[in-house]
C-alpha cells in the first residue's frame, strides 16, 4: 500500500511539473539582464580626425634677459591641431602655434635695454599616442614633434654705461642687439589627457618641452583646448 501510494506521488509531481512549462521573467527582469551584458559607450573611434584649438602659455627655461629667441619670461598665444588616428591609440598631425612676444625690458644694473615686440610662430609634424581607458572619458596622451620655429631672436637698440659721473657721454656705449628675425629647427615633447563630454567633442589639457636650435632659448608650453572629432 505504501509503495503505491508513494508511486501515485512521483507521477502526480512529474504530471505538474510537465503542465507548469518553463520559468517565466517579469519585464523588469529581463530588462535588468539586458543592461548587465550591455557594452560600454564608444567614446573615442578607432578611426577618426581630431581638430584641437588651444590657449598657450609659454615660460623660458632660462631667465628672459639670458633667453636667445623669445627674448621674454613668457608669452600668450594659440595653437590649433590637426590629427588623424588610426587603430584607435596612434595619430599622426601638423600642428602650428603662435605667441605674442614683448622683449620690452631692462637691466639697472648695467643700464641695458632692449625694445622690440612681435609674434612668434611655429609649425610642426606631430605623432601622438593615446590610450582611451575603458568604459571612461579620459584617455591620456603623449606625443613628439619637429619642425621649425620663425620671427624671434629680435632685440632693440642698447644703451650700456660704464662707471660715469652723470652727463658724461663718453661713458655710454650704443650697440645693437641684434634683430635676426631667423627661423630655427625645433623639437617638441608633450604629455597631457583629454575628457570626452561627447563622443564628437572633449576638453584637453597637456605641456610640452621645446627645444630649439642653438642654446639658451628652449621652453615650455601649457595648453587648454577644445577637441572637435570626426
Amino acid at each position: 500500500m505504501k509503495k503505491l501510494t508513494l508511486t501515485l506521488c512521483a507521477v502526480t509531481a512529474s504530471v505538474s511539473a510537465a503542465y507548469a512549462g518553463p520559468e517565466r521573467y517579469s519585464g523588469k527582469e529581463m530588462k535588468q539582464a539586458v543592461e548587465q551584458v550591455a557594452p560600454c559607450p564608444t567614446w573615442y573611434a578607432d578611426n577618426e580626425w581630431n581638430l584641437t584649438i588651444s590657449g598657450v602659455y609659454a615660460a623660458t627655461v632660462n631667465k628672459h634677459d639670458e633667453d636667445t629667441y623669445l627674448g621674454d619670461d613668457h608669452s600668450w598665444g594659440g595653437a590649433i591641431d590637426a590629427k588623424y588616428f588610426f587603430r584607435r591609440y596612434f595619430g599622426l598631425g601638423i600642428q602650428g602655434f603662435g605667441l605674442s612676444t614683448d622683449n620690452s625690458h631692462g637691466n639697472n644694473e648695467n643700464g641695458l635695454r632692449a625694445d622690440s615686440d612681435g609674434f612668434v610662430g611655429g609649425v610642426l609634424g606631430t605623432f601622438t599616442f593615446r590610450y582611451p581607458i575603458p568604459c571612461s572619458r579620459f584617455s591620456p596622451y603623449v606625443w613628439l614633434g619637429g619642425g621649425a620655429i620663425f620671427n624671434g631672436g629680435s632685440f632693440g637698440r642698447g644703451v650700456g654705461r660704464g662707471d660715469v659721473e652723470p652727463g658724461d657721454d663718453e661713458g655710454e656705449d650704443f650697440f645693437d642687439t641684434g634683430d635676426s628675425d631667423d627661423a630655427r629647427l625645433m623639437a617638441q615633447y608633450g604629455v597631457g589627457f583629454e575628457v570626452r563630454f561627447t563622443p564628437r567633442f572633449g576638453l584637453t589639457n597637456d605641456v610640452s618641452f621645446n627645444h630649439l636650435e642653438g642654446g639658451f632659448n628652449d621652453f615650455l608650453q601649457f595648453r587648454t583646448g577644445l577637441n572637435f572629432a570626426f
